[in-house]
């Protein structure tokens, strides 16, 4: 099976998210979706290893409530060792699931920052990614910088459609005590 790996903190599941998911499984050609929830980004501070499994079980929650979507919440970075590099998750799928293709799904802004990760070379080769859009980022030209380090490099711009919300907007405007729930997944 072809399975894309879309892997994040999702600390709110939102509507962005399900249009991706979305996209994944009924534009992109992908079997399903494993959506990974996990623990601590290493490269991000401000949210706690320790809410991952209550993250990991409203995002249960959420798929739950979009019948038929052909997304699966795995919790296998919860049983992980810290630090959560992609790169151990990817290799800890494979070798769960040997006779699976794992492509990794990220936006363009961790596309642009993707020589912070650890052994990115690897990711880009072995596994490659697909990066959906974002606002600010100039795909093609982050695109085109990696593939002039390394051409070998599988890197897939998904045509998919923006939804102009994130996760910290919808925690900011919850905080000022305002309804968020049309944004929610």
């Amino acid at each position: 099976m072809n399975i894309a790996v879309y892997s994040g903190s999702f600390n709110p599941l939102h509507i962005g998210h399900l249009a991706i998911m979305k996209y994944l499984t009924e534009e992109a050609g992908y079997d399903c979706v494993y959506l990974i929830v996990s623990p601590k980004n290493p490269l991000k501070d401000g949210i706690s290893s320790a809410t991952g499994r209550e993250r990991f079980e409203a995002a249960q929650e959420a798929v739950r409530r979009h019948k038929g979507l052909k997304v699966k919440t795995d919790d296998i970075e919860l049983s992980m060792p810290e630090p959560h590099y992609t790169i151990r998750t990817l290799d800890a799928l494979k070798e769960r699931e040997p006779d699976n293709h794992f492509t990794f799904i990220m936006g363009a802004d961790n596309l642009a920052g993707i020589r912070k990760w650890r052994e990115y070379r690897r990711l880009l080769t072995e596994f490659g990614c697909a990066v959906y859009p974002r606002q600010g980022h100039d795909l093609a030209a982050i695109k085109g910088d990696l593939l002039n380090e390394d051409p070998s490099y599988r890197i897939n711009i998904m045509n998919a459609k923006m939804v102009d919300i994130s996760s910290s907007e919808i925690r900011e405007g919850q905080a000022r005590g305002e309804d968020m729930s049309a944004w929610l997944m």
